[in-house]
């Protein structure tokens, strides 16, 4: 289904939606306590973003809040500087999205993005549907279930991404998702499409095999990571990217 773009704008800031997905979407959308008055908040999690699962008419949803990392968190929050609304983080993000559906490549559907603006910055939020019955590669890492096989399935992904030109900014095991259907790439927050090019593509490799390390997936040694996990990754990755 080709993706309807429909843009609702109020003096606070705008929506941007598919209306294939929902045919009308409104600001309380965006409020954890208003599907929670409804008793359709399934969970709600915090950390860098604050992200809930909500039981929208659309289907299930995850709600995403935009919040900065780092250092510049401590004094920026959640809030980023105006510079237009095409070039919002939620806005970019949800047209990525749409191309990456538009590719037929495994990401997230885009429901909804919204910017709210605050004099000379924004916050932002964005919605997209739940993968259901999904791990995260680190939780399956954890549990001892990366292998040479998921593996693999790993680097057939990635390679996937990178032979349509979709750069992914923080490509970590965190952000891959594995399903009994299948594995799928998440959070496409300042992702881009780049023409192709042997250095962003290793350099976003090489992203993913240092959040792996951090993880532990190094624990019997980094030799035979290299050789029971990393070398099948690569192998795969390559095949499938020049097939």
């Amino acid at each position: 289904m080709m993706m309807q773009e429909r843009i609702y704008k109020s003096a606070a800031g705008a929506i941007l939606f598919d209306a294939a997905v929902s045919p009308q979407v409104g600001p309380d959308w965006f409020v954890p306590d208003y599907w929670r008055r409804q008793g359709a908040l399934r969970t709600q999690a915090g950390g860098r973003g604050g992200v809930a699962v909500i039981a929208t008419q659309a289907g299930e949803c995850v709600l995403r809040h935009y919040r900065r990392g780092g250092m510049v968190a401590a004094w920026m929050g959640d809030r980023y500087l105006w510079t237009g609304s095409k070039r919002t983080r939620p806005f970019a993000e949800f047209r990525l999205l749409g191309e990456i559906a538009r590719l037929g490549l495994p990401g997230p559907v885009a429901v909804a993005a919204r910017y709210v603006r605050h004099g000379l910055f924004y916050s932002a939020d964005l919605i997209t549907r739940r993968i259901a019955d999904a791990q995260t590669l680190a939780e399956c890492l954890a549990a001892g279930q990366l292998d040479g096989e998921l593996a693999e399935k790993v680097g057939a992904l990635v390679a996937r991404f990178h032979r349509a030109g979709i750069w992914h900014a923080d490509l970590n095991a965190h952000n891959v998702l594995v399903t009994p259907d299948g594995l799928y790439l998440i959070d496409f927050d300042r992702g881009r499409l780049r023409k192709p090019a042997t250095a962003w593509r290793q350099a976003n490799l090489q992203r993913l095999r240092r959040s792996l390390l951090k993880l532990g997936a190094a624990g019997h040694g980094e030799a035979v990571f290299e050789k029971d996990i990393w070398q099948p990754l690569l192998g795969r990755y390559g095949r499938t990217l020049t097939p």
